[in-house]
């Protein structure tokens, strides 16, 4: 598939990718870049995003800077944002960092809990307000764009902490478009269905020996997932001056998966004791090999 605009349509913007390092964060980065932005990435893994800087180099001919942060730290927070604005201020921020996993409610750890919602819901506002007060201070027309799910409309069974958690970004999107309209800032969101990539998938998606898995394809109206191109071009358009009066909205790209039944993770409820354990260790697995990683 073609990429749908002009490679110059985000030439002087510069704009900032929580968890910009791998899965769709990666792929969110590398279409800015490839359009011209000059791409900031962030998370907690140096070695990641240094895998992913040069993955994007090679990919576009575009260097992007890495910044280390805790995004559930607001101190944190607001020191990276200061280096960056040394450097010259943001136009654009992606709300993007995120953590999640399946698994049944009643066996979630307030640890579990906290780790989900403090990234999702903390990151996101803390990043946000730190981007938003700079800009209303200098007159900069900034927007934002949170990478949400369409279980902010549904709810979903076996994801709760992330499905209150984007909840509440999406109701920070339609808040602050009322609350900063007028200094021309504009907050968005997409809702995507099934991408698949790797890291997330496995702790999503990790029961290999059922047929009633998270994201089967042919329970999406257009039977098939969605590709990174068309995700993409989405983001390119609502991150550009295309279209300024759009703002407040959050749009699902999930080719109609979230309008038909059952929704995203109902089919779990047939899982047997036995399928949830092994289901369980995967996810043990990949989150210890993540560990690892933030290690190095």
């Amino acid at each position: 598939m073609n990429l749908l605009f002009d490679k110059a349509a985000l030439a002087g913007k510069r704009i900032l990718v929580t968890g910009g390092g791998s899965g769709l964060g990666r792929e969110l980065a590398t279409g800015l870049a490839k359009h011209g932005a000059k791409v900031y990435i962030c998370g907690r893994r140096e070695s990641v995003l240094t895998e992913a800087a040069a993955h994007i180099l090679s990919e576009t001919g575009s260097s992007v800077s890495t910044m280390i942060c805790d995004l559930r730290n607001a101190e944190m927070v607001e020191n990276m944002i200061e280096q960056i604005w040394q450097e010259g201020p943001l136009n654009g921020l992606i709300n993007n960092a995120a953590a999640n996993f399946i698994a049944p409610t009643k066996d979630l750890s307030p640890r579990g809990y906290e780790a989900i919602r403090s990234t999702v819901m903390d990151g996101s506002f803390f990043t946000t307000l730190a981007c938003g007060k700079r800009w209303i201070k200098e007159g900069i027309k900034g927007a934002v764009l949170s990478n949400l799910v369409s279980w902010v409309w549904t709810g979903s069974a076996f994801v709760v902490p992330a499905a209150m958690a984007k909840s509440a970004i999406n109701n920070m999107t339609q808040s602050l478009a009322v609350e900063w309209g007028g200094y021309g800032i504009r907050l968005n969101a997409i809702a995507p269905g099934p991408f698949p990539t790797e890291g997330a998938w496995e702790k999503l998606n990790p029961i290999e020996d059922s047929s009633v898995g998270a994201t089967q394809s042919d329970q999406i109206p257009m039977r098939r997932y969605g590709r990174m191109e068309e995700l993409q071009n989405l983001v390119i358009f609502l991150m550009s001056d295309a279209c300024e009066f759009l703002t407040g909205q959050t749009i699902a790209i999930d080719g109609a998966h979230h309008l038909a039944a059952p929704s995203t993770f109902a089919g779990l409820t047939e899982l047997t004791d036995e399928q949830w354990a092994k289901a369980k260790e995967k996810i043990k697995a990949a989150s210890e090999r993540d560990k690892k990683m933030r290690s190095v």
